[in-house]
């Protein structure tokens, strides 16, 4: 019995620190990467370093295009973001940008896209960082994921020569990581 004391403080030891370091990332706020298609999988070398759930609307409006057909066209998203705790901490809009309440702000540009899983719902996104401002969470964020997507999608009807220049709101909700380099 007293040779496989030592092993067996040797085991309790080794969970006793795996757990502190599962503690210490749970109270670090490190979320794992969703599980997503590749052709929308961040760069290797980025973490996430943000989530957020937004909750607003996809405003598009009814215009032609060369072809002459009119078609409902995306104006801007207008989201308000919220933390885990769901509070708002930031908000959504054109460029796009994503604006925190701490101040720093970032505007993107789409690199890729899936569709989401649902049809009624807007895709899922690849975004590249092209500006920052500010101070704060956004400062070293250079890609975003749009995940998770429910409704957005413009309606099926109700855009022709008669409603040009119309705009229409459609409600929709989605999941946004920011990713930085990894330190």
């Amino acid at each position: 019995m007293r040779r496989f004391l030592p092993d067996v403080a040797a085991v309790l030891a080794f969970l006793i620190l795996l757990s502190a370091f599962v503690a210490a990332q749970s109270a670090a706020g490190k979320d794992a990467p969703p599980d997503v298609p590749d052709a929308i999988q961040v760069p290797a070398g980025e973490e996430v370093v943000l989530y957020t759930h937004a909750t607003g609307s996809q405003i598009y409006t009814c215009q032609a295009g060369a072809d002459g057909k009119f078609n409902w066209i995306l104006k801007a998203p207008d989201a308000e973001l919220h933390d885990r705790k769901d509070k708002v901490i930031g908000h959504h809009s054109a460029g796009p940008s994503w604006k925190l309440t701490d101040g720093s702000e970032v505007i993107g540009k789409a690199a890729a896209h899936v569709d989401a899983l649902d049809p009624d719902s807007i895709a899922w996104l690849l975004v590249k960082v092209v500006s920052h401002s500010g101070n704060g969470l956004l400062g070293n964020v250079t890609t975003i994921q749009r995940v998770h997507t429910k409704g957005g999608q413009p309606p099926a009807e109700g855009c022709d020569a008669a409603h040009r220049d119309a705009e229409t709101k459609s409600s929709y909700s989605a999941d946004y990581y920011f990713y930085a380099p990894a330190k």
